[in-house]
């Protein structure tokens, strides 16, 4: 059976998510910009409410995945907070400049990250993933899993690029997980699932009503997921 991870916004989102079978949640806020880092009192309420793992964004602005030397303290903060108030992890990425994986910012970020869970998120896409996928296994870094789409907007469109990620994770135990996430539905679940056999994958927008972060999760959809996956 595949995790399943869910997107949630909100205490709300959080105990129906949970209560419908997700096995892991990625806290946000502010999805309408591609997600940013949750307040202090946002994730204090969805860690105290539920009792699977909640892995919380760190990502302090949306103007780009490339970040300054002095945005690290704020970032830095965040990190502490989220250790202290008990999530299971984070979920951050970020490039350079030049679409290369910023391994500088990396070390900093995986060294306060210690006793954390790290995902790597689709910052990924936004060049090479597959090249961005071999140079982190090349490196003496290690993050959990990346979230990637395979370097399109969907990952229906990134299949081919996501398929071959996944072979190369499964060469060893210490490679980061490759999550698919980015339009993954129940329409298109089964396919997928078929073609890529992923451990894991992540869902937004699709088990809400009307499919749409502006209304609540449907449960039932989470529950059919899990059954597909099974």
């Amino acid at each position: 059976m595949s995790l399943v991870e869910i997107i949630v916004l909100n205490k709300e989102d959080a105990i129906m998510a949970e209560a419908n079978g997700a096995d892991r949640l990625e806290l946000v806020s502010a999805i309408g910009e591609g997600g940013l880092t949750p307040s202090y009192g946002i994730i204090k309420t969805v860690v105290n409410s539920v009792d699977i793992p909640v892995m919380v964004m760190v990502r302090p602005h949306s103007c780009s995945f490339t970040y300054l030397k002095n945005e690290w303290s704020a970032m830095k903060d965040d990190i502490k907070m989220i250790k202290e108030l008990g999530a299971a992890g984070i979920v951050f990425g970020a490039l350079t400049e030049h679409g290369t994986l910023d391994f500088e910012f990396l070390s900093m970020v995986l060294e306060e990250c210690k006793g954390l869970s790290v995902t790597f998120h689709r910052a990924i896409d936004e060049t090479n993933p597959l090249g961005l996928y071999q140079s982190l296994i090349g490196s003496s870094f290690h993050v959990d899993r990346i979230l990637t789409s395979g370097g399109n907007p969907t990952a229906i469109e990134g299949i081919s690029t996501l398929k071959e990620m996944i072979q190369q994770s499964k060469q060893s135990a210490h490679y980061p997980i490759i999550m698919p996430g980015s339009g993954l539905s129940l329409d298109n679940i089964e396919f997928v699932h078929k073609e890529l056999r992923a451990s894991e994958y992540h869902f937004g927008s699709a088990v809400r009503m009307g499919g749409s972060f502006q209304n609540q999760i449907e449960g039932n959809k989470i529950k059919q997921l899990k059954e597909l996956l099974t």
